[in-house]
């Protein structure tokens, strides 16, 4: 799927709210929203914490970003912040394998933010961040299906293998379409593969810590799989241009064009890169693994013009 028509205008005028501003993503889209001209509101849990003094310090912050403090189990301090906002872009979501702590919080932020959109009167658009993982976890897919945006993970394979990351993502994602359809609420999903490049915040959060093991010598070996990869960058556009698109609908994944990489690919460069650090030369085949799905991706943001990385 692609997005077609052109974009609506830059964010002039227009009020914005960010959950989860200060992580890994949300941050990248608080800083190209206010590079937009947008007004931000980033919910956060503590605004005065230094961990989210890098939003001050981003270009327009001064003038048009407001901090407030929410929690995803807190809907009254959600629907204050939505209150009065063009739309929403929520990025906010727990990120564990502990089912108490993901999948709830996960499901109940989201319903809490579809709600706030739709008594707010004034949202157009909610642009939510989901995840590969919601997507792309099912045993029973064959080796040469193509994976796109109409696969979801099976839920079952993923209590059975108690991955209650990607179990919360695919349940707070199908509560956000459900609720989405109840309210009336314009509804778009971006499904990012593994987000990777600098971050803004202080912080290494868990996308990163997929390289950092390797660097840091608390990997030992190397998995024998595939993974494809985007720039938090290129990620953050595809949220704003969702958002700005007035074609955009559905679901939309999001991976690099060529970025998909076995493991031994990754060590490999980074050996290259860091030879002076302990990374693995040994490879261990994970039980219940598959490793070609995600070789089989087919990205449907495919619209984007290809963004230049050098480093």
């Amino acid at each position: 799927m692609t997005v077609g028509g052109e974009a609506t205008a830059t964010g002039n005028g227009q009020t914005v709210c960010v959950t989860g501003a200060g992580g890994y993503i949300g941050s990248w889209i608080v800083k190209l929203l206010l590079e937009k001209g947008y007004a931000v509101r980033g919910t956060v849990r503590n605004p005065d914490d230094a961990k989210n003094a890098h939003l001050r310090g981003l270009a327009g912050a001064a003038e048009r970003l407001v901090l407030c403090k929410a929690d995803l189990l807190d809907g009254d301090a959600l629907r204050a912040a939505i209150a009065g906002c063009h739309g929403v872009f929520h990025t906010a979501s727990p990120i564990t394998d502990d089912p108490e702590e993901m999948v709830e919080p996960a499901v109940r932020g989201t319903r809490y933010v579809i709600d706030a959109a739709a008594e707010s009167g004034t949202v157009r658009r909610v642009v939510l961040t989901s995840s590969i993982g919601a997507v792309a976890m099912d045993p029973s897919r064959g080796p040469d299906a193509v994976v796109d945006e109409s696969c979801w993970s099976d839920l079952e394979f993923c209590k059975k293998t108690k991955n209650w990351y990607c179990y919360g993502k695919t349940v707070a994602e199908r509560e956000a379409w459900e609720a989405a359809a109840a309210r009336g609420v314009d509804l778009v999903v971006v499904n990012p593969v593994l987000v990777q490049g600098p971050a803004l915040q202080p912080a290494v959060n868990a996308s990163l810590t997929h390289v950092l093991k390797y660097l840091d010598g608390s990997a030992k070996t190397y998995a024998n799989a595939v993974q494809a990869y985007v720039h938090v960058r290129d990620t953050a556009a595809a949220h704003v241009l969702v958002f700005e698109s007035p074609a955009a609908a559905g679901r939309y994944l999001c991976v690099a064009d060529g970025a998909v990489l076995h493991r031994e690919d990754v060590v490999t460069i980074l050996r290259k890169f860091f030879p002076e650090y302990p990374i693995p030369s040994k490879s261990v085949v994970l039980i219940g693994h598959r490793s070609d799905d995600i070789a089989l991706l087919r990205p449907s943001l495919s619209l984007f013009q290809p963004c230049q990385h050098t480093r």
